[in-house]
């Protein structure tokens, strides 16, 4: 049976299969998932309202979202768009394929700055943004975001034009559209694979924007299962 919108339990057990059954590498997956965030900031550049923004700034966290997020910077960066990465929390803390293209991001001498509080260059950095996107947490969140993330969520919402969230609003519960403490306000959300019903319940309408399916290499014999 061909699925439509998806919870965040059935999304995991998607990426599951599609990594331990057919062999599909994760870091691929985040590859894909990181092109296609750049290909939608990037198209935001070409339109007759935003024509001519050259700087994207990409808030990340410590997790696969935030590995996604180091993807579209370096995809943007090499479209000739100038994207600023900044971490919340402490980079020690990123592990496994976030953590392979964090590294590959310095390597490359990419701006990467660390947010230990929410000052006024972050403030300013976001106000002078084209383009914010949002890749601090995914579907696999299941707690109240509170402390530092918190307050940079507020940031974001107070200060940012145009927001691109990647997979899902931060804070946006993938499932019910519940909101989990405090959630990132998208104009558009470009998610992987296919939508999860957290956009259409409770608060996720308000919350998601604009909702972009993107194709990240999920075999099809799955979906169809």
């Amino acid at each position: 049976m061909k699925r439509s919108a998806i919870t965040a339990k059935e999304m995991q057990q998607l990426d599951r299969m599609a990594i331990e059954k057919y062999g599909v590498p994760s870091l691929c997956l985040m590859e894909n998932a990181g092109r296609a965030v750049a290909q939608a900031a990037a198209s935001k550049t070409q339109t007759k309202r935003t024509k001519g923004i050259k700087r994207v700034v990409i808030v990340c966290g410590l997790g696969n979202n935030g590995g996604d997020g180091f993807v579209a910077a370096r995809h943007l960066v090499n479209n000739g768009i100038e994207a600023v990465v900044y971490v919340a929390g402490d980079p020690e803390k990123i592990k496994g394929d976030a953590l392979v293209n964090y590294q590959i991001l310095k390597k490359c001498r990419y701006p990467v700055k660390e947010i230990k509080k929410v000052d006024k260059n972050f403030i300013e950095e976001l106000k002078r943004a084209g383009i914010v996107i949002d890749a601090l947490f995914g579907t696999g969140l299941s707690r109240d975001i509170s402390g530092l993330f918190a307050e940079v969520i507020e940031a974001v919402n107070t200060f940012a034009g145009e927001v691109i969230a990647v997979d899902i609003p931060s804070g946006l519960n993938a499932t019910t559209g519940e909101i989990l403490g405090c959630a990132v306000e998208a104009n558009k959300t470009v998610t992987f694979v296919l939508p999860k019903k957290g956009f259409y319940e409770n608060d996720g309408p308000d919350y998601a924007g604009e909702v972009v399916v993107a194709d990240i290499g999920i075999p099809r014999i799955i979906l169809n299962k």
